[in-house]
This record gives C-alpha cells, sequence and structure tokens, in this order.
C-alpha cells in the first residue's frame, strides 16, 4: 500500500521547493554578505525582496488555503519554515486572511465607521472611497512592522498569543484542541521568525540592517500594492464582482493561478490547480454582471488606467456602473 503524502497535488512540491531554497539562499546571504562587493550585495538584497514578496503572494498565500501534505507535522514544519521566509507566523497570516478577509470581502465601512476586513482598502478611506495607495501600502507596511517588533519583545514570555490580542483571539478556533494547536502553531512560528532574525545578525549584522531589513519592508509595501489593485474598483457589493482577475497566460503560469483572484473569491477553497475550471462553470454567472478583468497583473494594477471605478455605493455607484464599460481589460 502507498503512503499518501500530498494533499491535493504533486505539483506542490514545486512550492515546498522553494521554501526550501528561499530558507537557505536567505542564510547564505547573511554568511557571504561581508565579503561581498557592493554589486553582489545589491544583487542579494534585490533578491531577497523578489523571494519575500512572491513568498507572500503566491506561495504562502496558497498554503494558507489548501495545506500541501496530508500529515499535519509536515504542514507544522512548513509553516515554521515559511514564517521565516516572510518575516510573520504564517498561522496568523491564515487567521487574518482566510477568516477575516475571505468572510467579509473587502467591505466597505459600517454603520459603526470601520470596516469588517482588517485588510480593506476602504478602511483608512474618506466618504466611502478606498484608501489612497500610498496610505494604505506604506502605512500598512509600517503597521507591521510594530508587529514584528512587538512578536520580538514577545521573547519573555515565548512569543505566547495574549489575551489582548484580539484579533487572533477572536480568529482562532473556538472549541477544543484545534483552538490550542493554532495558538501553539502561532508561539512556535513566531519563535522561528525572532530566532531567525538573532541567527542573520550573529551571522552578519550587516546584511540583517542593511539587506534583510530594507528588502522585507519593501517587501510588505509591494505586498500591499498588490491587495490594492486586487479590489480597487471592484464592486464590494457582489459576490461575482468584488475582486478583479489578469487571465495573462505567463503570469498565471508562472504564479500558480494567482492572477484568478474573482475565482479565488467564488471558491477560496479550491486549490490552485481548479480556479480555471472555476472560471467556467461560473462564467455565465461571471458574464452576466459588471466586473473588472485587468489587462495588467495587480503589482502593476495602476497601469490599468481605463478602470471604471465600480466600488462606489447608492445612485452614484450604480449610475458608473450603467454608463461605464461592462468589463476593464480583455479576456
Amino acid at each position: 500500500m502507498t503512503m499518501r503524502v500530498w494533499k491535493n497535488s504533486p505539483l506542490d512540491s514545486i512550492l515546498v521547493a522553494y521554501s526550501v531554497a528561499q530558507l537557505v539562499a536567505m542564510f547564505w546571504f547573511a554568511v557571504v554578505w561581508d565579503s561581498a562587493s557592493t554589486v553582489q550585495r545589491t544583487a542579494m538584497a534585490g533578491g531577497t525582496l523578489f523571494l519575500i514578496t512572491y513568498n507572500i503572494i503566491v506561495v504562502t498565500h496558497l498554503f494558507t488555503h489548501q495545506s500541501w501534505f496530508v500529515s499535519g507535522r509536515l504542514n507544522a514544519l512548513v509553516s515554521l519554515i515559511n514564517s521565516i521566509n516572510v518575516g510573520q507566523s504564517v498561522q496568523a497570516y491564515q487567521l487574518t486572511h482566510v477568516r477575516n478577509h475571505h468572510r467579509f470581502n473587502n467591505d466597505v465601512k459600517g454603520p459603526d465607521g470601520s470596516t469588517k476586513d482588517i485588510s480593506s482598502t476602504y478602511r483608512d478611506g474618506e466618504a466611502g472611497e478606498h484608501a489612497p495607495l500610498i496610505s494604505y501600502a506604506v502605512g500598512g507596511a509600517l503597521s507591521s512592522l510594530v508587529g514584528r517588533a512587538r512578536e520580538l519583545l514577545a521573547a519573555a514570555w515565548l512569543w505566547r498569543v495574549r489575551r489582548k490580542e484580539t484579533t487572533i483571539m477572536s480568529l482562532v478556533a473556538h472549541r477544543e484542541p484545534r483552538r490550542g494547536r493554532e495558538l501553539r502553531q502561532v508561539q512556535l512560528d513566531r519563535a522561528a521568525h525572532c530566532l531567525s532574525l538573532a541567527a542573520f545578525a550573529t551571522l552578519s549584522w550587516r546584511w540583517t540592517l542593511f539587506g534583510y531589513l530594507p528588502a522585507f519592508f519593501l517587501a510588505l509595501i509591494l505586498v500591499n500594492v498588490q491587495n490594492y489593485y486586487r479590489h480597487y474598483g471592484a464592486d464590494p457589493h457582489d459576490r461575482a464582482a468584488d475582486s478583479v482577475s489578469h487571465y495573462g497566460r505567463l503570469y498565471n503560469l508562472l504564479t500558480f493561478n494567482d492572477g484568478h483572484h474573482q475565482e479565488h473569491h467564488l471558491s477560496p477553497t479550491t486549490h490552485w490547480s481548479g480556479l480555471p475550471e472555476v472560471r467556467e462553470k461560473a462564467r455565465s454567472r461571471l458574464d452576466a454582471t459588471t466586473r473588472i478583468i485587468s489587462p495588467v497583473p495587480a503589482m502593476v494594477g495602476f497601469l490599468d488606467v481605463r478602470r471604471a471605478l465600480l466600488h462606489r455605493s447608492g445612485d452614484v455607484g450604480r449610475g458608473a456602473a450603467a454608463s461605464g464599460p461592462r468589463r476593464s481589460g480583455s479576456r
């Protein structure tokens, strides 16, 4: 009898290989940084920026929705590895992204003056509009840095999730033993990330200060830009039009169908390999609604200058949608 290893597809081995390769690369950068030339250091910093950004947007994002292994222990190990790679707890990311973002889907502000989706592009916006890009991207990155700094200080209580961390405490499972398992994974993830920073600094404080940390901060900004244009102009009131897709073949090949974002919102539990099938099954529903299809990937969504702003509520929004094109971009 053959033991089953992969939960969904052996193709996930590519994502595992990327995760391990990034971990090795970042430690290697720390080892050789002090003896490297300026050109080599620039290349290593740029490489680190790419590795972290791609991991957050593609690799870890996919893992949070569909873990790769049948074995819970192997999945826990992946969570530890990528917590080092992306500079934050993967389990915490899973809680905020899957249980919060995909529940409230980039919602607009409610009667209480806030959004339920803590990552919503409307959260800090005015008059029912998206927040400004710079505010969303840079402000969000700075907030993440503050969070990581607090986790470093949490070494005093072994990186446990404390009761005052209300967001995480409200998102973890309510019943045992799952609740305890998730809280322990957050703790272990945080410990792995913080100890890896200590290891980086031990190997080369110059790499940590001038290579890793700037790359990490810029990666956080780029990830926020990506999320911003995945939802900018979409209609949060329509489940078939609350995000933006890009169907470029090369982009989706290189990013494991990351461009099928509307399809991902329609079926968040579908494995990345099945997203084109989700599109085909939902084609009549998708074609019947006014939605945005971007001609460019979300990272460079600002180049989609013809994108209609369908998100406005009330008569203004309905008028804009009615008078504008049915779709933005090409299929």
